[in-house]
């Protein structure tokens, strides 16, 4: 299947850094700098043999710094000596990946991976070392690992706008997308975006999130710094609850500074619980049809035909929708084609799930208590959107309780106004907080518990490229050699340049 810029992991390519022996070191600083390589270790997930440095770190017995490399080779013994521990550190590392080289003569390779939209300028990169980067075919059975456009785990990698940036930790922290797999990133966050807007409805609130994400962006408070990159997400979320708070009418409450463009929750709440179960059975129609094509670029059409999560499930949950509809309008043939679709999905499904199991009346038993499982549980995923209704009309009581409370205090003369304002304002910063953090969590739980266990069944390795600053030696201090003296290491270099 053709791959659509996006919609699915970055593309990766197995790749081979072969030099001379003598300039590995200096290629494998140059893919340091770079940080768009994950290089295979000799012995992965094994334990490791240790060099000098890593022993002289160990024997440290102190918090390694942020690790780091010398353009030239260090004295390890004067970094242990003052405890230069970045050093160390970065030295350990690169001892490992000159450990893993495959030597042939006078030649050294290390095999790796790498985006394909960087393995171009990383060729250039490190062929002023006499180095080579050449594409390989990935090995059968092994998946390449997983890079989301917009992910931290390769900052060297510039692939994606700050809105897909800021969305990426929703996908990361469910778990790694499968390379096989769409990337579901801009769609959970669109969706998510609305999710929380119907729970915190409320336009005066709404916009100031919008204010709070602008304060993000510029970096403000400081002790904040770090969450800067979800600025694009915080407005998101923001302009969702203006834009729900102006078809509620809501603005810190119900005050009547807006009109009710829609409705109002408290006043209509099973319309609105109406439109949170359809909003979520659309939701997990969407999720099916993404999940089939999860499961066909898997295992192609068998894996997508009799999975519970594609065009099995897809069926069933189908069949119980125009089952559902014969219930609401009363028409036989809805009833008759629903009940038909659902058998053909059930059939299926029932086929893949007794495949996976030992067989004989045991796995026929086991195949039906999954089958039944399924059932029960599209009808309690599609009831479980009620909490959008549910906690939307939570926001709009509290909202309403304040607003009635600061109205009865100052209708009693100039001491009650005096009590009021105190009473809106702290009344309305609890409301902002508390039903910020339920909205944030149940939107989430939606999402993960709904959607996401309908698009992956199983998880994928993410991409670790290696990415550590290069000291560069300029000037003096770069013809006088490595720093092979006490004064020379506690002094530095006379210039650093990190990547």
């Amino acid at each position: 299947m053709l791959r659509a810029e996006g919609a699915v992991p970055v593309r990766m390519r197995r790749v081979a850094v072969m030099a001379p022996e003598q300039a590995l070191r200096e290629c494998l600083l140059r893919i340091a700098e770079a940080g768009c390589v994950e290089v295979d270790l000799a012995g992965d997930g094994g334990p490791q043999v240790r060099g000098p440095a890593a022993t002289r770190l160990q024997r440290l017995r102190a918090e390694a710094a942020q690790p780091m490399l010398c353009e030239a080779p260090p004295d390890l013994d004067v970094l242990e000596r003052e405890g230069r521990t970045d050093l160390l550190a970065g030295e350990a590392q690169l001892e490992q990946r000159l450990g893993s080289a495959v030597r042939h003569g006078a030649v050294a390779a290390l095999a790796g991976w790498c985006p394909e939209t960087e393995v171009g300028a990383t060729a250039a990169r490190i062929a002023g070392a006499g180095a080579a980067l050449v594409p390989l075919r990935a090995p059968r059975g092994v998946d390449p690992p997983t890079l989301l456009a917009g992910a931290d785990t390769a900052p060297a990698v510039h692939t994606a706008t700050p809105v897909r940036r800021s969305f990426t930790p929703l996908v990361t922290t469910y778990g790694t997308v499968p390379y096989a797999d769409l990337d579901p990133t801009m769609a959970a966050g669109i969706v998510y975006v609305v999710m929380f807007g119907l729970m915190f409805g409320d336009a005066g609130q709404g916009l100031l999130l919008v204010a709070l994400a602008f304060l993000l962006r510029a970096g403000r408070p400081r002790r904040l710094a770090a969450l800067r990159p979800l600025w694009p997400f915080v407005a998101g979320a923001g302009l969702a609850a203006t834009v729900a708070g102006v078809a509620y009418g809501e603005f810190f409450g119900p005050t009547g500074v807006l009109p009710v463009l829609w409705l109002q929750p408290l006043q209509e709440p099973m319309r609105l619980l109406a439109v949170a179960v359809a909003l979520g059975a659309v939701l997990l129609a969407g999720a099916y049809a993404a999940g089939t094509v999860n499961r066909w670029r898997e295992g192609g059409r068998a894996s997508a035909l009799c999975a519970t999560t594609g065009i099995a499930g897809a069926a069933l949950y189908l069949g119980l929708a125009v089952c559902a509809g014969y219930v609401w309008l009363g028409q036989v043939a809805y009833g008759v084609v629903g009940a038909v679709i659902a058998v053909v999905g059930l059939a299926l499904a029932g086929t893949g799930l007794y495949a996976t199991t030992a067989g004989g009346p045991g796995g026929a038993v086991q195949t039906g208590i999954q089958l039944f499982d399924a059932v029960v549980r599209i009808g309690s995923n599609v009831v479980s959107f009620a909490r959008l209704a549910a906690f939307g009309l939570t926001h709009g009581a509290l909202g309403a309780l304040v607003w009635d409370g600061t109205t009865a205090l100052a209708g009693r003369g100039p001491v009650g106004v005096a009590a009021a304002l105190p009473v809106f304002l702290v009344g309305n910063a609890v409301a902002f907080s508390l039903e910020a953090l339920v909205a944030g969590v149940q939107a989430l739980r939606l999402e993960f518990y709904e959607l996401f266990s309908r698009l992956f069944e199983g998880e994928g390795r993410p991409f670790r490229p290696w990415h550590l600053p290069v000291q560069h030696l300029t000037g003096p201090a770069a013809d006088a050699g490595p720093p092979a003296t006490e004064e020379a290491v506690r002094q530095g270099p006379a210039r650093e340049e990190s990547s």
